[in-house]
């Protein structure tokens, strides 16, 4: 058995087809919300003033150049989404074009990246949550606000709204991606709608002198920045682990995954502009609320409020859409014998991977609410960077290896753009910190003991004959 052993393309896609799998629900403007929903969050409601200290004013460059790696790679996924409809997202890929050992690892790292991204911002939640609860005066008990050592001199325990968040949210994935649409679609109208809020209430008290000097601390920084608010642009990518649950895929996944990814880029970038001329970029400096801090500073309290209920809907729909995708990868992984079978199990009712759900939830769940994750965004984009490269790489060897597939959408300029896509994502993780390295090397070798003791030798693939 070989461990570069490829999928045969064309069984698998003939395989997604068969009656009795995953219901086919989703259409465009459900997967253009979803990209938004699973983008808009975290990045833009708290990041946002860590990367203005970083950059300065400059942060709207860091935007632009997080957006264009993410360009690049999304055109490349773009094609493998039109032209695999198959759940489990760049996994999927890897396995038709790079092998099984690939496949693995990276289904490994999202796995990793998905996962924690849901707990991390499942913390951020529980902050502005008990924030908005403080206003009613509502105090949860000491032990309960957060996990343990989260809050320097204060004896917390366990964090139990982000734990319940990820419950409640859970719940509603395991009764069917149609009814998690809909409530994701209500909660990205609102939260776009009050995004659009501030820019129409800020631009109007925006100082230009704040955005002198645009870049006070060179280059370097900027890229830095751009590095770190990569986390903003998350998410556009889980819209391709809706693959098997999408009505008219060729058509419909380039949609949602490209038009998610620009109409998030502008808002971004207006955002940043928009902050940074209200408020010097160095008054945000330990601040995680930056957005409805400049209002704040305008003096705009009643929208600032709008923005705090903004911040809960938006990370509510990231944790949706995120825990969505790691579910969606699990099935792909289970169904060919990579990991126990009852995470491929579907629910004759619900028509959802139920198993799966629940324990990506509780487990999730659980590190939300008792480990504190403070260097996890880096952790998370280090993961995400290197699957973008490999998609782009992937594009590249089936335009080789498979010239007559039918490809619905084409990832223009090939092999200049995936090519692209690959240098600016390795360029940003150059920018990450060493501890961060070493985290992610840590997990890559414990998935390489996991699928060398057990994966490969449950593989379906290299139990049947070639």
């Amino acid at each position: 058995m070989s461990i570069f052993r490829t999928k045969n393309l064309d069984t698998m896609v003939a395989d997604a087809r068969t009656p009795g799998g995953l219901k086919k629900v989703l259409g465009p403007m459900d997967l253009i919300l979803m990209g938004i929903g699973a983008i808009v969050g975290t990045g833009i409601f708290v990041l946002t003033g860590t990367g203005a200290v970083t950059a300065g004013p400059a942060l709207s460059l860091s935007f632009i150049i997080a957006a264009i790696a993410c360009g690049f790679a999304a055109l490349c996924y773009a094609e493998f989404a039109s032209s695999v409809p198959v759940a489990g997202s760049i996994y999927t890929y890897s396995y038709v074009t790079l092998g099984e050992i690939v496949a693995w690892m990276i289904g490994w790292d999202l796995l990793l990246e998905y996962g924690l991204a849901t707990s991390t911002v499942a913390v951020g939640w529980s902050g502005y949550f008990q924030s908005l609860l403080k206003g009613i005066g509502i105090v949860l008990p000491e032990a309960l606000r957060a996990a343990p050592g989260a809050i320097p001199g204060v004896n917390t325990l366990f964090n139990l709204p982000a734990f319940l968040i990820m419950l409640v949210l859970t719940f509603m994935l395991s009764l069917g991606v149609r009814e998690s649409a809909r409530v994701n679609n209500i909660m990205v109208l609102i939260k776009t709608g009050v995004v659009l809020l501030f820019i129409f209430v800020g631009v109007s008290y925006v100082k230009p002198d704040n955005w002198q000097p645009f870049m006070p601390f060179g280059m370097g920084s900027v890229m830095s920045a751009a590095a770190l608010v990569f986390f903003a642009f998350i998410g556009f990518d889980a819209v391709t682990s809706a693959a098997e649950e999408v009505k008219n895929p060729a058509k419909d996944l380039p949609i949602g995954i490209i038009g998610s990814l620009v109409i998030c880029t502008i808002l971004y970038v207006v955002v940043a502009a928009i902050m940074t001329g209200i408020v010097p970029y160095m008054n945000f400096k330990g601040v995680d609320h930056p957005v409805s801090l400049a209002l704040q500073y305008a003096g705009q309290d009643w929208v600032a409020g709008f923005v705090d209920l903004a911040a809960i809907l938006g990370m509510s729909t990231v944790i949706l859409v995120m825990a969505y995708g790691q579910t969606r990868i699990l099935y792909a992984m289970s169904r060919d014998g990579l990991l126990p079978k009852k995470l491929s199990e579907v629910h004759p009712k619900y028509g959802t991977p139920y198993f799966a759900t629940w324990m990506v939830g509780i487990i999730f769940g659980l590190i939300a609410a008792v480990v504190p994750l403070g260097v996890l965004a880096e952790l998370v984009n280090i993961g995400t960077l290197a699957a973008f490269s490999l998609v782009s790489l992937a594009v590249i060897i089936l335009r080789k290896k498979r010239p007559d597939l039918h490809r619905a959408f084409r990832c223009p300029g090939v092999p200049v753009v995936p090519a692209l896509a690959i240098i600016f994502c390795v360029a940003l993780m150059s920018f990450l910190s060493w501890h961060t390295w070493v985290a992610f090397a840590v997990w890559l070798l414990l998935g390489l003991i996991v699928y060398f003791g057990y994966a490969r030798q449950r593989s379906l693939l290299n139990n049947t004959k070639a």
